[in-house]
């Protein structure tokens, strides 16, 4: 691309959409948007998580778009969290994995067909397993939020010093 055509990507496109996405935003609001929203994104029920986000962005006044970029992105590492929780929620109850069933192979046929096929079944079989999973969730996520929002701080502070220099002078 021609670096007139970059220049004018970046002026009339890019520019104008960061600028509305971050306007009135300070670095500690970006931070605790990824925070917040990486943790709801975690969430250990399937399907849950945008709407998880929503409220939490409303609730602490975050940026949406922002908060519904982190989720999309906390997308590949959610089913890794979930077993993490899971075996975390087996360990907190005194609860033996479910390894004589199957495994994972049962995790995903048998349970997530139930939950969509056959809800009120589904919770008679695995609600105590989805409880242990939300409140094993609900035990890291201060934790993650503040482990992330610590590390995305100084990174914003850092991105909106660069944003608001001066540009250099053209020769």
């Amino acid at each position: 691309m021609p670096d007139s055509d970059q220049s004018f990507w970046r002026r009339r496109i890019l520019s104008p959409i960061a600028h509305q996405l971050t306007q009135g935003i300070t670095p500690q609001k970006i931070a605790l948007t990824v925070a917040v929203g990486s943790a709801c994104a975690l969430f250990p029920i399937v399907g849950t998580t945008t709407i998880l986000c929503l409220i939490a962005g409303v609730a602490l006044r975050l940026n949406q778009p922002a908060i519904q970029i982190v989720n999309g992105i906390c997308t590949p590492i959610h089913l890794p969290v979930i077993f993490g929780l899971y075996h975390l929620g087996n360990l907190m109850f005194g609860v033996h994995p479910l390894h004589h069933l199957g495994g994972m192979r049962y995790f995903f046929t048998e349970m997530f067909g139930l939950l969509w096929d056959h809800p009120t079944e589904f919770f008679q079989h695995f609600g105590d397993l989805v409880l242990h999973l939300i409140v094993a969730w609900a035990v890291v996520a201060p934790f993650w939020i503040l482990l992330i929002y610590a590390i995305a701080l100084p990174v914003m502070r850092e991105v909106d010093l660069l944003r608001n220099q001066p540009a250099p002078p053209k020769p």
